[in-house]
């Protein structure tokens, strides 16, 4: 678990800048900080911290408080004996100076032992023929009472003067959240007969309410097992789902309630109905039905009694549909706000921007202006464009509909984007001269930066002048290139080229291509341009932007859409789209000169090395070797659906078949280096698939490395494996790619010569300290996270 090593408060000025620092102090040496939270009134800080003990080998948490005037810290707890329990929530603030925390019992003694002899057999049993499909989960349930161990809780109440009180008997709880008034509180648990098929989220599920000093007021619901959630996408749990409190009222209680059985292939209508409460309802009172919703409910957008957004979408068609209701008016019909094609980025209006309440809550803020009637929403979007992303804040008039445009980002050179709102010291609508915001800049070589931005005359203030995290490339050059794939889709891609390289004097250079595929219903749609080119490169540990340090171009996430429309399925198609795509983006690259046709590699993470795979399987003339990372390789070992595909394999057998590149493992000549995390937890992605694939790709003599990094689940932390894949990725670029041909520029040839030995002792010097005997040949590259969103942090 990562972790903060201080904490520095900063108070904001008047005018906008940042006050002198105060430092939390009287923390122990080598803290690790956790679960960092605010009070409600910004008193207080609370955080958990951790440090070795000197009689044991663990590091249990412990729950801290700090003044926020004073920058003094101490422990919430005098007895040293009680600690925190994180395994699901960990503490919230019940009001300014009551906790309410997750601790470990202090019964809890030690760990249940495996008995030497086992008791009997495990038999899990259908004799009723209860028809049970589901997906491929992974790190599943394997001792009930280990788990009981350490997921139960014992809950606390503390004040900050030091008074402690138990509340309720030790349970799995798994999440509290208190009233907005402060006066009740939220209690989920989750509780047995458990499943050994299902995550711990599908078990019975018991939500109870409490009174704000932990006395029990009653239940809301005890969900049953959920075994049987349908495969297909917009399936969801029976009963009361999305439980929570209204953010715009003190203690009232709204969810929603499936209507189709949770089973998405069902038709009905309503499909899904959502319901409001008071927290204790007058005895008869049955709960109100606040709206009813034709595709899948998600999630509600609170105001006041006159405005609320609710939310549905439907993934099948990509249909999302925002409705404006008014709670308290059941005269005023709903009506439709926004219906639109998800997909469809370039139509995207933005979302409300929300204000913080005194109560700690966020509900939509209204704007309002001089002599001007009008309701006004804030409408902050991403402003998907041909050109890029520019961001934007539109004022929307929610009775008309009709916008303007009052911000947006600079799009000739920066990239910016608003964080969030600032105008919320005082209750009610804000006018628009009042208006305050905080903003982030960067650029493609700055890095980020925060501002506060001030009407009516928009006056800009830096807060934050953090120090560029790379100095060494600061002068990458970076560049969004536009090209087509041959049935005419769009493509885009980010090119990133070594600082103060030339292609015409230096001629072309080994190049890394790291992707990630996505399915869409519409080639208008999968040729929209997504992100921006002018945000700063984020390097993550283990990203492919570090070999630009080693004179490599990277293609990060070139788009490889794949494409179902109307009835048909993308994954028919898969393998002729992927290859179309890697074929696009290949010639791209060769036609700038940026790239050597012979040492182009292609690298992915998860269904990014499932699609790396396939194209050295189908597409062996494009790469010169891959790196696949936690990647799944056979379909028919996640028979219920994957990704997504909803499809089981029965009904789908060729799909299934034909996508697996473990059924293509006789093909794959060109080596390919599989790394894989030993506790992998992504549903799909099991361990077994890499260990698998690399068995099949040994039997057919391919040149092939697995390397399985222990303790590590489907990205990797611990500084050991970061450093590990660090060095089997550079190792396999410098040996597969770097040096795949002799047709190389001088300077290349130079770097074969001169460097490449260096690589080499390297190399040799690091196999034998790993005790695993001299060096061996190894497809493995590596590279860092590809994320989707429009960070271009990989």
């Amino acid at each position: 678990m990562s972790f903060y090593t201080g904490i520095g408060i900063h108070p904001l000025m008047p005018d906008g800048s940042l006050g002198p620092e105060t430092e939390v102090s009287g923390l122990p040496d080598g803290v690790k900080i956790n679960f960092v939270t605010w009070s409600n009134d910004g008193k207080h800080l609370t955080f958990s911290v951790r440090f070795e003990e000197e009689e044991s080998s663990s590091s249990k948490l412990r729950v801290w408080v700090a003044d926020v005037e004073t920058g003094m810290a101490r422990p919430l707890f005098q007895s040293p004996d009680i600690y925190l329990n994180a395994v699901f929530d960990n503490y919230v603030w019940v009001d300014n100076s009551t906790l309410l925390v997750c601790t470990i019992p202090l019964s809890r003694g030690d760990p249940p032992k495996k008995p030497l002899v086992p008791s009997g057999p495990k038999i899990q049993s259908n004799e009723q023929k209860t028809i049970v499909q589901v997906r491929t989960f992974q790190d599943l349930l394997k001792d009930e009472d280990l788990f009981d161990y350490y997921a139960t809780s014992q809950l606390v109440l503390a004040s900050l003067d030091g008074t402690v009180k138990e509340v309720g008997s030790p349970a799995v709880y798994t999440s509290l959240d208190p009233s907005p008034d402060e006066k009740y509180i939220l209690i989920s648990s989750i509780h047995r007969p458990y499943s050994f098929i299902v995550p711990c989220g599908r078990f019975p599920k018991k939500v109870d309410l409490w009174t704000a000093d932990g006395n029990f007021v009653r239940e809301l619901c005890d969900l049953p097992l959920a075994e049987d959630i349908p495969i297909a996408s917009n399936s969801v749990r029976s009963g009361m789902r999305s439980l929570n409190w209204r953010a715009d009222k003190p203690s009232t209680l709204y969810w929603a309630e499936t209507q189709d059985g949770g089973d998405a292939k069902v038709e009905v209508s309503p499909r899904d109905i959502v319901y409001t409460q008071p927290a204790e309802p007058q005895e008869g009172e049955e709960p109100e039905i606040l709206h009813k919703l034709d595709l899948r409910y998600g999630g509600i957008s609170w105001c006041d009694d006159s405005l609320a957004l609710v939310y549905e979408s439907w993934y099948k068609t990509r249909r999302t549909r925002t409705w404006v209701i008014s709670p308290g008016s059941k005269d005023v019909s709903p009506r439709i706000l926004f219906d639109r094609s998800s997909e469809d980025v370039y139509s995207d209006p933005g979302s409300p921007m929300l204000r913080r309440t005194s109560t700690g809550s966020y509900v939509i803020a209204k704007l309002r202006k001089e002599n001007d009637n009008a309701t006004y929403l804030l409408l902050n979007g991403n402003g998907a464009t041909p050109e890029g992303d520019i961001p934007f804040l539109d004022l929307l008039d929610i009775n008309t509909s009709s916008k303007e445009r009052i911000w947006e980002s600079d799009k000739e050179k920066y990239y910016e984007s608003v964080v969030a709102l600032l105008s919320d010291q005082k209750e009610g609508d804000i006018h628009i001269n009042d208006l305050k915001i905080l903003t982030s800049k960067e650029s493609k070589t700055e890095n980020t930066q925060y501002y506060i931005q001030s009407w009516p005359d928009k006056k800009l203030c830096q807060i934050t002048n953090f120090r560029h995290p790379y100095p060494q490339l600061a002068s990458l050059q970076k560049e969004m290139i536009r090209y087509e794939r041959k049935d005419g889709v769009r493509l885009t891609a980010t090119l990133y080229l070594p600082p103060g390289y030339d292609p015409l004097k230096d001629g072309p250079l080994p190049c890394l291509v790291w992707s990630y595929p996505g399915e869409f219903k519409s080639k208008d749609a999968a040729g929209q341009v997504r992100g921006s080119p002018n945000e700063f490169a984020g390097i993550g540990p283990t990203s492919a932007l570090l070999w630009l340090a080693r004179r490599f171009a990277i293609l990060s996430g070139p788009t490889s859409p794949i494409i179902g429309e109307g009835d048909e399925e993308a994954n028919d198609r898969y393998v002729e789209q992927l290859v179309a795509s890697a074929e696009a983006a290949v010639e791209e690259v060769i036609r700038r000169g940026v790239a050597h046709p012979n040492k182009i590699a292609v690298g992915g993470h998860s269904y990014g090395a499932f699609m790396t795979a396939n194209l050295l399987a189908h597409a062996p003339h494009l790469f010169c070797c891959g790196i696949a990372r936690s990647g799944a390789y056979n379909r028919t070992l996640t028979p219920f659906g994957f990704q997504n595909e909803d499809r089981t394999l029965w009904e789908a057998t060729n799909t299934y078949v034909e996508m697996s590149p473990f059924m293509s493992a006789n093909r794959i000549k060109k080596p390919i280096l599989l790394i894989h995390g030993e506790e992998d937890n992504n549903p799909g992605t099991l361990t077994m698939q890499s260990d698998r694939f690399f068995n099949a790709l040994k039997g057919h003599g391919a040149l092939c490395r697995l390397v399985i990094l222990p303790f590590e689940s489907h990205g990797y932390s611990a500084r050991e494996s970061i450093m590990h894949v660090l060095w089997e990725t550079d190792r396999w670029l410098q040996k597969h790619c770097v040096s795949n041909t002799s047709e190389v520029s001088a300077d290349i040839g130079k770097n074969k010569d001169g460097e490449g030995k260096e690589v080499t002792d390297i190399e040799n010097k690091a196999v034998a300290a790993s005790g695993r005997g001299g060096a061996e040949l190894a497809d493995d590259i590596e590279s860092g996270q590809f994320y989707s969103k429009t960070r271009s942090l990989m």
